[in-house]
């Protein structure tokens, strides 16, 4: 019998591999954002330099995308509900923002379709590990 309640209790904490792999997103490219944000620049503008307030943008990105993937890794119950829930806005707004730069040739084609590519992943994500997390509940 003691397995049994050991078991019931692991699958009550347990977190989906769904949240695991957006926290892990979030804390390469948050950490990118900070470290390196000239890098990621250059993968989006390959023709200029950039310039301080675009590092300035991605190192703000950067430290938020940090701490919003400690928070998934942290954060337990309620709390991390919200957290998953504020994440399926945030990276929808991150996707629609990416195909509209696209949209608007505001960004080349290639780099449009990879930006969002990863924010849509992102999303799903959230999704799936929101939705995951209704299931454990039940």
């Amino acid at each position: 019998m003691p397995k049994k309640r050991a078991s019931a209790a692991a699958t009550r904490t347990a977190r989906p591999a769904a949240l695991y792999g957006l926290a892990g997103i979030r804390l390469l490219n948050g950490a990118a954002g900070l470290i390196a944000p000239a890098l990621l620049i250059h993968r989006l503008d390959r023709d200029s330099e950039p310039n301080p307030a675009a590092v300035y943008a991605f190192r703000l990105f950067g430290i938020r995308t940090i701490l919003l993937g400690l928070d998934l890794l942290t954060n337990r119950g309620e709390r991390l509900e919200q957290d998953l829930r504020e994440g399926v806005l945030i990276h929808a707004s991150d996707t629609l923002t990416a195909a509209m730069l696209g949209i608007k040739g505001l960004l080349p084609p290639r780099t449009a379709v990879m930006t969002t590519l990863i924010s849509a992943t992102n999303t799903a994500l959230a999704v799936s590990a929101l939705g995951n997390g209704a299931k454990e509940k039940k």
